[in-house]
């Protein structure tokens, strides 16, 4: 650097230039701090007068359902994109043995790893034979069901899940799912593309209908009579009558002989809880304990009221969530001071970008249960809690401006649920 200085005063006046710049640096971030909370001011003044009235129309149910969406904490602060869609407003397709609907991208645009389908099947029908593009990682909600996958070295999988189990099925590995008594069942399934369409599996029926009738016999050793039989179009969900056990089934094609290896399936409802506290409990599942789970890792997530999912966030995925029972908000941070805050029912799918910061809060009077998933082979997350006592007691003290009585007063472990 050149020193110059001045021939008057003789101070070094590259030091000067230099120190004016930084404060008018610095004062330019006091400025700005200062407006942003004459802007939280201004907006928590506004919620309580007549500015936040509304004369015209509105839709009173939706509002009821999602007060922080409508009238926000003054909290929030600019766009951090859409973090909220319901199953309950997806087009469903019915058909004779069940329906189904989903959230993919083109519902929830932010979600560009993970899409969700919701399914239902009546006792006995299936969904065809399929494959598809994506894994598969599916939840069952309700009910019970039969599913098979044949692995590519001609190994079959066989079982039967109920509510609280998983399942995974590998990209290409061709499956079914068959509603069991005394009701069917009903599930949530989650791929790994966020663009992925129901619509767009790999079904039996349909590959059958577009080959020419020469090329099937020839393949299937089938005479005419028989190809006549053959599906002419896609079934997609049809009624069946119920298997036999699964015992049988198992035995039929083979039994042991045939048996896949691999573990397709996991009671995750019936696990322990990964952690318990006071505010509620978290089942995790990833490929640690599920092994065949090599590209979702998941969360069950019990809240008891008034309790809080603790303030964190996951460094290696960005979170989709589906929300079973209960009623909950969530506040997502994001750089630079942009923060929303939005409320979940049961139904509801949430999402959180990658890293970003957030809590989700009991706000209803029974337990909330939601399941956080990832698209990654491992379920990670940092707490806020844990990192800031984690540090040394002079460092918390400068950042935040308390004393060591106070520090002490945080949570010095990861706690996932935090009771009321």
């Amino acid at each position: 650097m050149n020193i110059t200085k001045d021939q008057e005063t003789g101070i070094d006046t590259s030091r000067r230039n230099f120190l004016g710049r930084g404060s008018v640096a610095l004062a330019t971030v006091a400025l700005a701090a200062v407006a942003q909370g004459q802007e939280r001011a201004q907006v928590h003044k506004a919620e309580g007068d007549h500015s936040a009235s509304n004369p015209g129309q509105e839709n009173k149910t939706l509002l009821e359902q999602n007060p922080n969406s409508n009238t926000p904490p003054d909290t929030d602060h600019g766009d951090v994109g859409p973090i909220w869609y319901s199953f309950d407003l997806a087009h469903k397709r019915v058909q004779e043995g069940g329906w189904t609907h989903q959230v993919t991208a083109r519902e929830l645009p932010s979600s560009k790893d993970i899409a969700g389908v919701n399914m239902r099947l009546t006792a006995g029908s299936f969904r065809e034979l399929h494959w598809h593009t994506a894994d598969e990682w599916a939840y069952m909600l309700t009910g019970k069901a039969r599913v098979t996958v044949l692995n590519p070295d001609g190994t079959i999988f066989i079982d039967d899940v109920e509510e609280g189990d998983l399942w995974f099925f590998p990209a290409g590995f061709p499956h079914s799912i068959q509603g069991l008594g005394p009701d069917g069942c009903e599930f949530l399934l989650v791929f790994d593309e966020g663009m992925f369409s129901e619509d767009g599996t790999f079904l039996l029926s349909e590959w059958i209908a577009h080959t020419p009738d020469e090329v099937l016999a020839k393949n299937l050793g089938l005479d005419p009579s028989e190809l006549a039989k053959l599906p002419k179009d896609e079934l997609y969900i049809f009624p069946s009558e119920l298997p036999g056990s699964l015992a049988a089934d198992r035995a039929e094609v083979g039994g042991a002989r045939v048996q896949a290896p691999q573990q397709y399936t996991f009671k995750l409802k019936a696990m322990a809880p990964t952690k318990k506290t006071a505010g509620g409990e978290v089942r995790v599942v990833d490929s640690h304990n599920f092994a065949v789970s090599k590209s979702i890792a998941a969360g069950l997530v019990t809240v008891k009221p008034g309790g809080l999912r603790e303030m964190h966030w996951h460094p290696n995925a960005s979170e989709w969530q589906f929300y079973i029972a209960g009623k909950a908000r969530m506040t997502v941070f994001m750089p630079t001071s942009r923060a929303r805050t939005m409320d979940f029912n049961a139904n509801d799918v949430g999402y959180v970008p990658p890293v970003a910061g957030h809590y989700i809060e009991n706000t209803g009077d029974t337990d909330l249960v939601f399941l956080e998933i990832f698209k990654a082979d491992e379920f990670q997350d940092v707490s806020l809690n844990n990192w800031i006592r984690r540090l040394p007691t002079q460092m918390v003290r400068e950042h935040l401006n308390l004393d060591a009585a106070s520090i002490r007063k945080i949570p010095a472990e990861k706690q996932e649920v935090i009771g009321r």
